[in-house]
């Protein structure tokens, strides 16, 4: 399999959200020639002002693409985009090569596998490890399942944009590596809510609480630059919550098929939704404010 470097092959990509414009964006920064798509007409113009191509529909931009790198909101989105007669693999050459890099079960990316396969697509899961500020610096984790030479055939592109990328095995064993690293992320920061909250309730300093933490070794890289920002109450969303939900629930089914117990996420996940239920766009870290929130209502309950 040929490299796929900018001299090589023309990229698309579908999906320009928070992570996959600053990820496309890169592409175009190296001389990538690069043509995409996203149902939000807005998103797609952006990129256009870039020197991006814009395809009109996924059929057309699929003919047109030697290699297609996607990053979509969950698992149906995914299979909206692939499947179908008017969808990416109905319409993709032989010998064409998709980088998936949807958080999505691993049963789905084996799936997908499976359907490019029976055209002569090559279908690898990238699973994408790091918020908007590592994708717009290009220092990412990639964590990938699938063909090793196609993995090394994409290595320049995985250059662009990650600091550091993994083969974990065939198919769907990125998006499960992706798996366990939330577990960590999310399980994370509600250990650290509950930490912030107990310092609060038993008289520390809230500002001087956060700055010890973040100078000790008990706070994840992951979870260090969040602290400065709950210290002001900054919850915009780097990590969206509703994404977290999102994994905590595939982490759960997942979970749940194997028969593993995981008594710790589910309590994590059902402070996740309670906060989720808010109906606001923020940061994953907004559990540390659930907390303080819970501790307030319970110290007026006891002092009744």
């Amino acid at each position: 399999m040929k490299s796929l470097t900018a001299d090589r092959v023309k990229v698309g990509f579908i999906g320009l959200g928070n992570m996959g414009r600053r990820m496309a964006r890169r592409l175009l920064d190296h001389g990538y020639r690069l043509e995409v798509y996203d149902r939000d007409p807005a998103k797609a113009a952006a990129m256009a002002a870039k020197g991006a191509t814009v395809a009109k529909n996924i059929f057309e931009l699929a003919h047109r693409v030697d290699v297609l790198l996607s990053c979509l909101t969950n698992d149906e989105a995914v299979q909206s985009v692939y499947t179908g007669a008017v969808g990416f693999l109905a319409g993709a050459r032989a010998g064409t090569a998709v980088l998936e890099m949807s958080t999505i079960s691993p049963e789905s990316s084996r799936e997908l596998h499976r359907l490019g396969a029976n055209s002569g697509i090559e279908v690898m899961d990238v699973a994408i490890s790091g918020s908007t500020p590592a994708a717009e610096n290009g220092t990412l984790t990639l964590l990938a399942g699938g063909n090793q030479e196609l993995f090394h055939a994409a290595t320049p592109i995985f250059e662009l944009l990650a600091k550091q990328y993994f083969l974990l095995g065939g198919p769907g064993s990125g998006t499960a590596m992706k798996l366990v690293v939330n577990t960590l992320l999310g399980v994370g920061m509600q250990a650290i809510a509950e930490a912030i909250v107990l310092g609060e309730r038993a008289g520390l300093d809230r500002k001087r609480l956060l700055e010890v933490l973040s100078h000790t070794a008990v706070i994840a890289p992951a979870h260090m630059g969040k602290l400065a920002r709950i210290a002001i109450g900054d919850y915009t969303p780097q990590f969206p919550l509703r994404l977290m939900n999102k994994d905590f629930m595939l982490i759960l089914k997942a979970a749940a098929e194997v028969r593993t117990p995981m008594p710790v996420t589910e309590a994590a996940f059902h402070v996740n939704s309670e906060e989720l239920a808010g109906d606001q766009e923020e940061d994953f870290s907004a559990v540390v404010r659930r907390m303080e929130e819970v501790a307030g209502i319970a110290a007026a309950h006891s002092a009744q």
